[in-house]
């Protein structure tokens, strides 16, 4: 007998495993000088694994999305609408565009399968098709990500974070694994 099922959610999405990552819900951090608390999480799977993107809510009533793929955190936001090539076509690696006077590098486009959900995110349904993500770069580590799964598409600004950085509190605990910060 399963007692870890939330039976709300039969018929409506698949329970997927826990993540690698010691990230969880609730786990508080600093990001620009602002405290963030992770409120939600969408799970995505693609050719050479999975990642997760957290939802994070700001102090300052703000959210922000925090990457979290293979040990490499970004944290972005998104910027304003109306910037980007109407299809991911339009873009491709090795092409250079700017945005708020900054030039990033395409450097991956990825076609993903969203493989759950969990916790408070700003939408209340997802498709289960395929989604294309650009992902860009610059030499000073910013990054960019536009997302086609939305309509119109969206595009996140933000930067690549060093996890001690981030300040984490509340982190999900491995047995073996030392999270103190290293001097």
């Amino acid at each position: 007998v399963r007692n870890d099922l939330d039976l709300t959610l039969v018929g409506k999405q698949a329970h997927f495993p826990e993540t690698g990552s010691p990230i969880q819900l609730g786990t508080e951090g600093r990001w620009n000088g602002k405290r963030f608390t992770v409120v939600g999480r969408i799970a995505y799977g693609w050719e050479r694994g999975r990642w997760n993107e957290w939802y994070c809510r700001l102090a300052t009533g703000d959210s922000a999305w925090l990457s979290d793929a293979q040990l490499e955190y970004a944290m972005s936001v998104e910027a304003a609408p109306g910037v980007l090539p109407s299809e991911p076509f339009a873009m491709n690696v090795g092409d250079t565009h700017i945005w708020n006077n900054r030039a990033y590098d395409v450097s991956t486009i990825t076609r993903a399968r969203y493989l759950g959900t969990e916790g408070d995110l700003p939408f209340t349904s997802f498709s289960r098709d395929e989604c294309v993500f650009v992902d860009l770069q610059n030499d000073s580590g910013q990054m960019a990500t536009v997302d086609y799964s939305d309509t119109p598409s969206k595009l996140y600004l933000g930067e690549y974070c060093d996890f001690a950085a981030l300040e984490f509190t509340g982190l999900r605990e491995y047995e073996g694994w030392d999270m103190s910060p290293r001097s």
